[in-house]
């Protein structure tokens, strides 16, 4: 069998709609690229979306980081590099790379997904799926010098900012709040002026638990540093009104250069 270069690479264009007022991509747009980039890259070596669904399996993302030099403006064309850079049995570890077109890195990023049965939710042998491919692809030789994802400690000093009725719009094609939806909301808590004066540096989100349309999401706020915040997401569901935690976000923030 004939395989593919183990690292894929990708165009992207920060279209302007996607970018925000400082005419940079937003972080929740890059996190969907990123996410995107897996995409292609796990379909076209065989252990993808494509080959997973008629399986009733499907990967979930367990935990995310992005870290950032700078960030792609508005019309700028650029690419992600993504490959696996381990697998074990029910995890798997993804790298990124975000680079222009001369090869300058905007960022990278790292995550952990883990593959579960749709029809009963529980995590399942990565290495069943297709003879164990993806095992073929990882590749260990390409750095990703950033620092594994965070747990994000948390203490019960975090304060309660913000209650939201989750929607149409933030459910994906797995039938739960999407990944990305989540920064999307949590970017959403500080003002125009503190993001006038701030960029986002560095952001880890630890997903818990699945959230679904019409969930009440609670998030709860506590300051670790002097620019770096955690966030707690918790839900509420009708039918069953508990309180849960569903994920965790730290931010680091820098200020914004001119």
């Amino acid at each position: 069998m004939n395989l593919l270069n183990k690292v894929g690479r990708y165009s992207f264009l920060s279209e302007p709609f996607h970018c925000d007022f400082s005419q940079r991509l937003f972080i929740a747009r890059l996190g969907n690229i990123l996410l995107n980039a897996a995409d292609f890259h796990s379909n076209e070596r065989g252990y993808g979306m494509t080959i997973l669904h008629p399986l009733h399996k499907t990967w979930v993302l367990s935990r995310l980081a992005i870290e950032l030099e700078e960030m792609p403006t508005a019309y700028q064309k650029f690419y992600v590099e993504t490959w696996v850079e381990g697998v074990m049995k029910y995890f798997t570890n993804r790298n990124f790379a975000v680079v222009d077109e001369g090869g300058q890195v905007f960022g990278y990023g790292r995550s952990v997904w883990a593959m579960i049965d749709t029809d009963t939710r529980q995590p399942i042998d990565i290495q069943a799926v297709n003879d164990g491919i993806v095992s073929q692809y990882v590749e260990v030789e390409k750095s990703c010098s950033i620092d594994k994802p965070s747990r994000v400690k948390m203490t019960d000093a975090a304060q309660r900012v913000r209650t939201i009725s989750t929607c149409y719009s933030d459910v994906d094609m797995n039938g739960h709040i999407n990944s990305v939806k989540y920064i999307e909301h949590v970017m959403n808590l500080w003002d125009m002026n503190f993001h006038r004066s701030h960029q986002l540096k560095r952001i880890d989100v630890a997903y818990v638990a699945e959230a679904y349309g019409g969930d009440e999401l609670a998030f709860y706020v506590e300051q670790t540093g002097s620019e770096e915040y955690c966030v707690r997401i918790t839900k509420y569901a009708k039918a069953a009104p508990q309180e849960v935690e569903v994920c965790r976000c730290k931010l680091l923030f820098v200020q914004a250069r001119r």
